[in-house]
């Protein structure tokens, strides 16, 4: 279950305990009408039909209250059948207490206000069709109680004065329901947005101070890079170990020599430094620096055919987020790992495809979140940082299982094409 179903589910939770509340309000109210229009001022109410009905609606407001405590889930369904009950009973008292010259009969309103404020558009409008439904079939059909009649009008007049009020009800019902469901969405909506907010800066603040101790750790990386580099040197020179792996390390060294010389750079140049050039040389290049990285892995890279001829401008950190999902592909797939690279004015799709054992049920839903890794000695950094990457300069990564065994990282980016 998504962490937006569970709100929804927790805010159906919350809105039924508050529709008991409501209903235990107007239980009282019913009660107090009925004790003093039967015992103080006689109207000739049928008073054990009443009772017996207003017993029931207790019984469902109790059996309410201690279902908003158990489990399964509340729905947004189950709340608007429980509106649908409350339209139920209420009609059921105004039948046997006058119907619709009952005073009372406007409150029909109230399961509409809270539909339109809690519920989705269909569901609103269905319980204001029921509303102005019992509404029309109490005009006709009904206890009649002539001290709730509009005794001061006769003939026709009585019948303007019903219509009038039957009038007055479906205008406000419909403006209730349009309205006020508009502004309930807007307020949603409002509250989407701000909970984004709070989950971007989160992520932004992590970012940061990830960068803070990355500029920190570069300044220390340096003095042991240079030592190494000099240690490797002396060994070529004596030839004291094999040729191949010495020029291995040699190149290892250099290439984390000119990380941290990027890095420096980056930093200096500010956010508003881009590499520029063209497309096809940009990835090039960065198939090439990767290859370095991994002199064993077998690359298979193709280019897409009818490529527009587009031009980069892309942030430093673009390559080196491109470049860590690589490096994730070649950790799980160290013989082979199939890359295919397409572009149009548009965007670039960049699709890599390892041969690994693929994503574990249990890791699908923590890819992407700080210190979550799959590798035993991994720490969790590298798809955080490429993701937070990739989303501020609009770009987007999934990961899926491929169909023929392994997974399949499918990279988007837009572009700014020049031709």
């Amino acid at each position: 279950m998504t962490r937006i179903d569970t709100s929804i589910h927790s805010a159906a939770r919350h809105n039924l305990r508050q529709l008991s509340i409501i209903r235990n309000i107007a239980l009282g109210g019913q009660l107090l009408a009925l004790l003093f229009f039967s015992q103080i001022q006689d109207i000739g109410l049928p008073v054990l039909v009443l009772s017996a009905i207003l017993a029931l609606y207790a019984l469902v407001i109790a059996t309410t209250w201690w279902r908003t405590f158990r489990y399964p889930v509340i729905t947004e369904l189950e709340f608007f059948c429980h509106l649908l009950v409350d339209i139920l009973f209420f009609t059921a008292l105004l039948f046997f207490s006058g119907g619709a010259s009952n005073p009372f009969v406007s409150y029909y309103l109230v399961p509409i206000s809270i539909a339109a404020t809690t519920l989705p558009l269909r569901y609103t409008w269905t319980v204001t069709l029921f509303s102005l439904a019992a509404y029309s079939w109490l005009l006709r059909n009904n206890l009649p109680i002539p001290a709730l009649a509009p005794s001061h009008h006769h003939g026709d007049s009585n019948n303007l004065h019903i219509l009038g009020m039957w009038c007055n009800f479906a205008v406000s019902a419909v403006l209730i329901t349009y309205f006020v469901t508009r502004m309930a969405n807007t307020l949603r909506s409002q509250a989407g947005q701000l909970a984004r907010q709070r989950e971007d800066q989160l992520r932004d603040e992590q970012v940061l101070a990830i960068g803070s101790l990355a500029a920190g750790t570069a300044h220390e990386l340096g003095t042991p890079l240079n030592t190494m580099k000099i240690l490797v040197d002396e060994m070529v020179a004596e030839q004291s170990a094999s040729g191949e792996d010495l020029s291995i390390l040699q190149q290892q060294l250099e290439q984390c020599r000119t990380t941290l010389k990027q890095l420096v750079a980056t930093a200096e140049g500010g956010a508003d430094s881009l590499e520029q050039g063209s497309l096809r040389a940009y990835f090039d290049k960065l198939f090439e620096r990767w290859q370095v990285m991994r002199p064993r892995i077998q690359a298979h890279i193709r280019y897409a055919d009818n490529l527009a001829d587009c031009q980069a401008h892309f942030h430093p950190t673009v390559a080196q987020s491109l470049t860590s999902l690589l490096n994730n592909a070649a950790d799980v797939s160290p013989e082979q790992v199939d890359v295919e690279v397409g572009w149009n004015d548009q965007a670039v799709e960049l699709c890599i495809r390892d041969l690994g054992q693929g994503i574990a049920p249990q890791l699908q839903e923590k890819l992407g979140k700080p210190f979550q890794s799959s590798k035993p000695d991994g720490m969790g950094l590298g798809l955080f940082l490429t993701q937070a990457t990739l989303n501020r300069y609009g770009g987007s990564v999934s990961i899926k299982p491929c169909p023929e065994g392994g997974t399949i990282t499918r990279v988007v980016l837009p572009l700014r094409s020049e031709s």
